[in-house]
């Protein structure tokens, strides 16, 4: 279709990227991939959708917005749907006791155009309709989003909370100046994929070191470990060096041999 001479050109930006995680309704899905194009956002992701996909309820609800859907990325690992972001929010009405910035919609919209000005990629979560994210998808994530509902009826509908989000992010588009970025490291943020990797890497060698005791706050000490390394805004460059400062801290202790490591 051919565009009017005085129609403005569409805007359409696959980053920030919304993630939903463990979606219940294809009719929700379709909502929240009509309410994205419509404020100009493209890139959509599905984790663990309950419903088989592709799904024609969602088609039906995202009228014109199907390219949306069709070029949709479903993963059924969290990890595997956030592996090429740089920085991960989290949307959720409880902060869970976490250490981690917590923003309105506006302050994550200004830094978020921030952060894609600097060359990052953002990705939101937002939860099921039914719970929310849990507590380990959370500490996931770098920062926090919180919506300025009202207490006394804060449940929003998936689409809902999304379209909040996603009006944020069009009016912030419309400001002429872009807001100074935090990262300011030396070579590109990691990913977290390889974040996830050092993760691994750290946790396994403490779990050998018998660090996590009582056994039971495990979850919990894991969760606060990974809280210091993501509020570092880690570079690519950082987390190898670190991932090699592990390495060679544990090359021959308890009998560890050095391609073990």
């Amino acid at each position: 279709m051919t565009r009017a001479p005085n129609m403005p050109a569409p805007i359409e930006e696959e980053w920030p990227a919304v993630c939903l995680v463990r979606p219940q309704m294809g009719e929700n899905i379709g909502a929240v991939a009509r309410v994205m194009l419509n404020f100009g956002l493209t890139g959509l992701r599905l984790v663990a959708p309950r419903d088989p996909w592709p799904n024609v309820k969602a088609q039906n609800v995202a009228v014109g917005a199907d390219r949306v859907l069709t070029a949709a990325r479903v993963e059924w690992r969290l990890e595997d749907a956030l592996a090429d972001a740089t920085l991960v929010v989290a949307a959720t009405a409880r902060p869970r006791g976490m250490e981690k910035p917590v923003w309105g919609p506006r302050e994550a919209a200004d830094k978020l155009r921030a952060a894609m000005a600097a060359g990052e990629r953002p990705v939101v979560m937002f939860g099921p309709e039914a719970a929310g994210l849990e507590s380990n998808e959370v500490a996931r994530a770098e920062a926090i989003l919180t919506l300025p509902v009202n207490p006394g009826f804060a449940s929003l509908n998936l689409a809902q909370a999304v379209a909040v989000f996603a009006f944020a992010m069009a009016d912030a588009r419309q400001a002429t100046s872009v807001p100074a970025w935090f990262h300011e490291g030396d070579g590109p943020p990691a990913t977290h994929e390889e974040l996830e990797n050092l993760f691994a890497h750290v946790e396994a060698e403490l779990d050998h070191g018998r660090f996590y005791h009582p056994p039971d706050k495990a979850p919990l000490m894991k969760r606060n470990l990974r809280a210091i390394f993501l509020r570092a805004r880690l570079t690519q460059q950082e987390t190898q060096t670190l991932r090699g400062v592990i390495k060679a801290l544990t090359i021959g202790r308890g009998g560890r041999k050095k391609d073990d490591a």
